[in-house]
């Protein structure tokens, strides 16, 4: 166990820099920097409810709020993994001279999503003071789906930047993956409207399965079940571990394909 955290001290400097690296690299040459990180979801938020009000608008209370709860954890694992899924083949010329841990990159790329998602709920948050939803104590719990949507992404992407290397066509599939990945998440739908077979079936996506935690604490006032909370650590712990049994595997071929 020392000998563990005394490798994780010895690579945190590097960490962190990756961590500016990665920050510096997105916002260079632009004007607003950061703020589109705030900026791209709230335009994807007005297009979705000026889309989609008139048609499931009527009959979901506090409507917005219902899209925004969807679109701020889909934006999140989207942002997550696209970042993560090139986190190695970018970092080639790092891994392929110094011997350090690769996961690194990949949760590098993950703080700064990480961070993007944090000033995207503040502005989530204001939305609900001006929409009149009542704040509780039960806001805390968010914490628990912000915490298993994390260990998702970094499953996820433990996945895709090590198919990335060895498939670079996982770079065209993925986006069109992860379209109809939102028309599953149930993000401006009711799923009430779906026979109960279709319901049930869609809690195998991860992503619908926050979504669905963030919207009983924020609209519905309600804590899910205990159950409720394993089956998302559960589906979270079991990406973790595929992404690493896929790195302990696969470590060393990874040099010879970037």
């Amino acid at each position: 166990m020392l000998s563990r955290l005394s490798k994780y001290k010895k690579y945190q400097f590097m960490f962190s820099e990756l961590v500016k690296r990665d920050f510096k690299t997105k916002y260079k040459g632009s004007v607003l920097g950061i703020l589109w990180s705030i900026i791209s979801p709230l335009f994807t938020l007005l297009v979705m409810d000026i889309i989609f009000s008139n048609f499931f608008g009527s009959s979901i209370e506090h409507y917005v709020i219902y899209l925004f709860c969807g679109n701020i954890i889909f934006s999140y694992f989207n942002d997550a993994t696209n970042y993560g899924m090139t986190a190695l083949l970018w970092n080639a010329d790092i891994f392929t001279k110094i011997n350090v841990p690769k996961y690194l990159f990949l949760l590098a790329k993950n703080v700064q999503a990480l961070i993007n998602f944090g000033l995207t709920l503040v502005v989530f948050f204001i939305f609900c003071i001006a929409d009149g939803v009542p704040f509780t104590w039960r806001f805390f719990m968010l914490i628990y789906p912000i915490l298993c949507i994390l260990l998702v992404n970094i499953g996820v992407g433990l996945i895709l930047s090590a198919l990335h290397i060895f498939f670079r066509d996982v770079a065209h599939l993925w986006p069109i993956f992860t379209m109809l990945l939102m028309y599953a998440s149930a993000i401006f739908y009711d799923v009430r409207t779906f026979p109960e077979s279709i319901q049930k079936l869609l809690y195998v996506n991860p992503v619908y399965q926050n979504i669905v935690y963030f919207r009983d604490i924020v609209l519905n006032g309600f804590i899910p079940s205990f159950g409720y909370h394993m089956l998302m650590l559960g589906t979270a712990l079991l990406l973790i571990a595929i992404g690493l049994l896929i790195y302990h595997k696969f470590n060393w071929r990874f040099l010879y394909y970037v």
